[in-house]
């Protein structure tokens, strides 16, 4: 059995290894950075690291979460970058089978490559999504690393 973080967006529930979260957080107020696309909503810092925020609702669905006392941030390694994402809930710790993970047939595998499979439960099916492979497949990906690479280079220490 893996761990996952079982979180939700809009009405539905996903699931990411809790092998790449750092930490889960309270949603805070970013701080907007210029010329950024609009599922960035700009960076927060956490134990001293500047970390971008990300709108999964804006990813997924093309609108941005309405935040509630629910909101949380997770914040998940992608390679040598912090990344926080922003959910509706973040709901639990699940134990997860890797029997009970069945790769997606979906047409749009090729669009979404980051939803890597189902995870069939008794009582739900939850979606797992690889952190990684959603930043990475973001047209805007090396600019975010290097615009947060430049406002933590200017930044006193």
């Amino acid at each position: 059995m893996d761990k996952y973080v079982v979180f939700r967006v809009e009405r539905e529930q996903y699931v990411i290894s809790i092998a790449y979260v750092v930490s889960i957080e309270k949603m805070t107020a970013p701080t907007a950075v210029p010329h950024m696309p609009d599922y960035m909503d700009g960076v927060v810092r956490i134990r001293g690291e500047l970390v971008p925020v990300l709108d999964m609702r804006k990813l997924l669905y093309g609108r941005a979460i309405e935040e509630t006392d629910q909101t949380r941030l997770i914040v998940a390694a992608v390679d040598d970058l912090s990344v926080a994402f922003i959910v509706d809930e973040a709901k639990e710790i699940a134990d997860i089978g890797q029997d009970a993970i069945q790769p997606l047939q979906l047409m749009s595998a090729e669009r979404t490559p980051y939803l890597v499979g189902m995870a069939t439960l008794p009582d739900r099916l939850l979606t797992v999504l690889d952190p990684r492979v959603l930043f990475n497949h973001l047209e805007e990906a090396e600019e975010i690393r290097e615009q947060v690479d430049a406002v933590q280079s200017d930044e006193p220490v």
